[in-house]
């Protein structure tokens, strides 16, 4: 599956201008920045209540397929510009951590 079938199945907001067709190939959940930086994968979904500038670095440094931001946490428009200059694909969902890594672990 790709971020896109996850946007429909999940009901997921896009806060980013960026392409949806990047394959999903796990899931990942933390909020310590260097922590995700070590344990992220390639291809993972980020699932994090973090949302300061540095989560687009750490996205790109950890090839992430994209930044899930959970619990209805907002980012300031710098964040997403941000984002958007990277590449980075910025989600958002009202759902907490768990309840979406169990949902996104039916299709992985």
């Amino acid at each position: 599956m790709n971020v896109s079938d996850f946007v429909k199945k999940l009901d997921l907001a896009v806060l980013t201008e960026t392409d949806l067709d990047r394959p999903v190939n796990g899931c990942y959940i933390g909020d310590l920045l260097s922590w995700v930086m070590g344990r992220a994968t390639s291809g993972d979904i980020w699932i994090t209540i973090m949302n300061n500038i540095n989560i687009v670095a750490v996205a790109s440094l950890t090839d992430c397929a994209c930044i899930l931001l959970c619990e209805g946490v907002n980012v300031e428009k710098e964040i997403i510009n941000k984002a958007n200059s990277q590449d980075i694909i910025i989600l958002q969902s009202d759902k907490t951590a768990y309840e979406l890594a169990k949902l996104i672990s039916e299709d992985i």
